[in-house]
């Protein structure tokens, strides 16, 4: 009879753990529906910028939002309304990159300019407007060159 339930539970578990990673459900919602931290975020740091979609993603219990601005620009924000990505054609605003980042960058790369900015997990990527992928980690010490 116990091993009847522990095979229960465990089954119960396993089913209830696919289900949970296959509910992937992705909304478009109005920018009215955003969380006022994502809203101020935006307001500050992009003003002149239109916002021109939303879409709310939850998958299992990660919730993030995508916003898709005008001039070409998508910002990325996760369950806790922190940016995570920033992606571009033009020139980023100086508020939104860390200033060691910024530093490293108008020191070894003059010429160039920030379009993209990304945090994984243990580090930070941008993108410059050269192509190059610059590695960074949390702190923002420079790591390598990806591209």
């Amino acid at each position: 009879m116990k091993n009847i339930s522990k095979l229960l539970i465990i089954a119960s578990s396993l089913v209830l753990s696919l289900t949970l990673s296959s509910c992937n459900k992705e909304e478009i919602i109005s920018s009215s529906k955003l969380p006022s931290e994502i809203t101020t975020y935006i307001s500050t740091h992009f003003p002149t910028h239109t916002v021109l979609q939303v879409t709310k993603e939850i998958d299992g219990f990660i919730k993030t939002y995508e916003i898709i601005l005008s001039e070409s620009l998508s910002l990325e924000f996760n369950r806790k309304k922190e940016v995570t990505d920033i992606d571009g054609i033009s020139q980023l605003p100086n508020s939104v990159i860390p200033e060691k980042i910024r530093t490293y960058v108008s020191t070894n790369f003059s010429d160039n300019y920030i379009i993209g900015w990304k945090l994984e997990r243990n580090s930070q990527q941008i993108k410059l407007d050269n192509g190059l992928e610059l590695e960074f980690n949390k702190k923002g010490d420079f790591l390598r060159i990806d591209g």
